[in-house]
């Protein structure tokens, strides 16, 4: 049955703090609750298509939902249609920069749009793209921060069994040392058939990335090594990549395609993970997909795993999921995951649907 085109009516944000299972302990800092943006794009039609941020922190929440309330009447009255929608948020935001939080407020209505369309139309944000819901291979992504080695342990045994076949351990520790007894620990702990992947979180100069790394090459039996240095020096690591054996994964913090290409151009690394929020939502994963296509990159993830499913489904060098529960505690029904993979959901748009009950108790 065809659906009548959708308008914008109006745009709901509230900010929520979900508790975290295992808070996240990284070189960089901790994250012990979630602080959620919600987005709720209302249509005429009576369709509410919904999306979430990752504020970060808390202190970030104000002016994301500021952004996106802005955003909102700016789109009142405006069809759902995704790629005009971002062609005018980039207009009108030309000269403040489409970056960082500017960027995120766009993606997270890109998102809700898209999942409204795709509600329009029956069928899940995967069948609209093109794909049909599968499942894809995810790893647990949880925990395993900067800990004791005797905890850490336990947690990745702990990780494995609910039912994961890859892990990943953040290592950043001061002292070198301590970043290899904890590979040796969790290494031990998984077996040698658990894929095993290491998140410095840019914790490390690229001298002192060359050198770590030249130590977990000589470990043997980890999938890759994320983000050892800035984010946005390419060229730095470019030459991390071409030092050492283990692939260097990079890109959650790509700021829109754009700059992935640049990243690809400059060298700076072997896979590519970007996250849906940074990227610019639906749209600029696409973008995102056809460029590491082009470049012949697996790619991954980052975060939003109930969106990523989709795109990931769709993505033709897919790679990774990253999983993370941060969002479950405020959804109806949460991502399910069997034998080490995600399950599409096949009801209408991405699956994300707010239990509101735990959106009043958790609200920021």
């Amino acid at each position: 049955m065809k659906h009548p085109p959708l308008r914008i009516s109006s745009l709901r944000v509230r900010p929520v703090l979900a508790p975290m299972r295992l808070p996240l302990h990284t070189a960089t800092g901790a994250i012990e609750t979630a602080p959620l943006v919600l987005v709720d794009l209302q249509t005429d039609a009576g369709i509410t298509g919904r999306s979430y941020l990752f504020a970060v922190g808390r202190h970030n929440i104000r002016p994301i939902v500021a952004l996106l309330e802005a955003m909102g009447e700016m789109l009142a009255g405006d069809l759902v249609a995704p790629f005009e929608i971002e062609r005018k948020l980039r207009q009108k935001y030309t000269l403040l920069g489409v970056h960082n939080i500017v960027l995120f407020a766009m993606s997270g209505i890109d998102m809700a749009a898209w999942d409204a369309y795709a509600q329009a139309l029956g069928q899940p944000l995967v069948s609209v793209l093109g794909g049909a819901p599968r499942p894809v291979r995810a790893y647990n992504s949880k925990g395993l921060g900067i800990m004791g080695v005797r905890p850490l342990a336990r947690e990745a045994e702990k990780l494995v069994r609910e039912g994961f076949s890859a892990v990943k351990l953040r290592l950043g520790r001061p002292d070198p040392k301590d970043d290899i007894a904890a590979l040796r620990a969790v290494k031990k702990a998984i077996g040698p058939d658990v894929t095993l992947m290491c998140d410095f979180n840019q914790a490390l100069s690229v001298n002192e990335a060359i050198l770590r790394g030249r130590m977990l090459d000589e470990e043997g039996g980890l999938h890759w090594i994320e983000e050892p240095i800035r984010a946005d020096d390419f060229d730095g690591c470019g030459r991390i990549a071409d030092e050492l054996q283990t692939p260097v994964q990079i890109g959650e913090n790509f700021m829109g395609p754009e700059q992935m290409a640049q990243a690809l151009a400059a060298g700076a690394c072997d896979y590519v993970m970007p996250d849906v929020q940074r990227i610019g939502g639906v749209t600029g994963w696409m973008r995102a997909a056809a460029l590491a296509q082009g470049y012949g990159l697996e790619m991954s993830s980052h975060l939003f795993p109930e969106i990523s499913s989709h795109l990931l489904a769709v993505t033709p060098t897919c790679h990774w999921l990253e999983y993370v529960d941060w969002a479950e505690p405020v959804l109806q029904t949460p991502l399910k995951i069997r034998d080490s993979h995600a399950l599409i959901p096949d009801t209408p748009g991405s699956g994300v649907v707010w239990d509101e009950k735990a959106v009043s108790k958790y609200a920021a």
